[in-house]
């Protein structure tokens, strides 16, 4: 990012905001979405999801659909942080790598970030961790960064 994008508050006062607020998709109310760091400087949030029962597949396992939707939450999050919040992140492509089952009633821990910001495309990862810290689920996409203004209508 140029220096004009640089961060303008602390990574607390950013996480102290989102925190806050209650203009958030209600896509990542449903899935118990809870940013818990921000690290502007890296291009990196780290959240906590809380799925129940109702996000499970017919083995009792939180169904592949929603760990994705989790990790599109995070890496586009990263690109809106890294964007010095005047960005927002429309995936165009994202693979999915499942390692161990997400189990629901436990809170899941996921980092996203981005890894390079281009001239008009940015790539991401993330990854999602369970309650013993072992990784369950790994993505990377791309994105392609359009300036909030333009949704804000």
């Amino acid at each position: 990012m140029s220096e004009e994008s640089a961060p303008r508050v602390s990574d607390e006062e950013l996480l102290a905001r989102f925190q806050k607020s209650t203009n958030r998709p209600k896509g990542s109310d449903t899935l118990g979405f809870e940013i818990v760091a921000v690290n502007q400087e890296a291009m990196r949030v780290e959240a906590h999801f809380q799925v129940d029962e109702n996000f499970t597949n017919p083995m009792g396992q939180v169904q592949g659909g929603f760990v994705c939707a989790m990790l599109d939450d995070v890496m586009s999050l990263a690109g809106v942080v890294a964007s010095g919040m005047t960005h927002v992140m429309p995936t165009l492509e994202m693979k999915t790598s499942f390692l161990r089952p997400a189990m629901p009633n436990q809170k899941l821990r996921a980092v996203g970030r981005v890894v390079k910001w281009g001239r008009t495309i940015a790539f991401t990862e993330g990854e999602i961790f369970g309650p013993d810290g072992k990784l369950l689920a790994k993505a990377s996409g791309t994105a392609m960064p359009a300036p909030y203004a333009r949704f804000k209508k």
